[in-house]
């Protein structure tokens, strides 16, 4: 666990996107803190307005999402978004699409 506290780092995004984005979530402090690329995850996806996507880029050390991440967004965003895995990126991480629809 990495001892940089969360509020360190710098926020994935600061606006709301009213269009499809992707959150980079492969930066060497997501590496070191599985806590932060959930938070930050969960904050992209709050962040992305109804009716369009954000892909989740999150780092290969943590391996795929599914057993991390997907409850976590079950937890946080419920039924107001669906997710989807699109496939694991040349460089080892991860992609996840998620639909918000509400």
């Amino acid at each position: 666990m990495s001892s940089v506290s969360h509020d360190d780092v710098e926020a994935v995004t600061d606006r709301v996107h009213e269009n499809s984005w992707s959150a980079n979530l492969e930066k060497p402090q997501h590496a070191d803190d599985r806590d932060l690329v959930v938070a930050q995850a969960v904050d992209a996806v709050e962040h992305t307005a109804p009716g369009h996507h954000v892909n989740l880029v999150t780092h290969g050390d943590h391996g795929h999402p599914e057993r991390y991440l997907y409850e976590e967004l079950e937890s946080a965003v419920g039924d107001d978004a669906d997710w989807e895995y699109v496939e694991q990126c040349g460089c080892g991480g991860h992609v996840t699409r998620v639909h918000v629809t509400a």
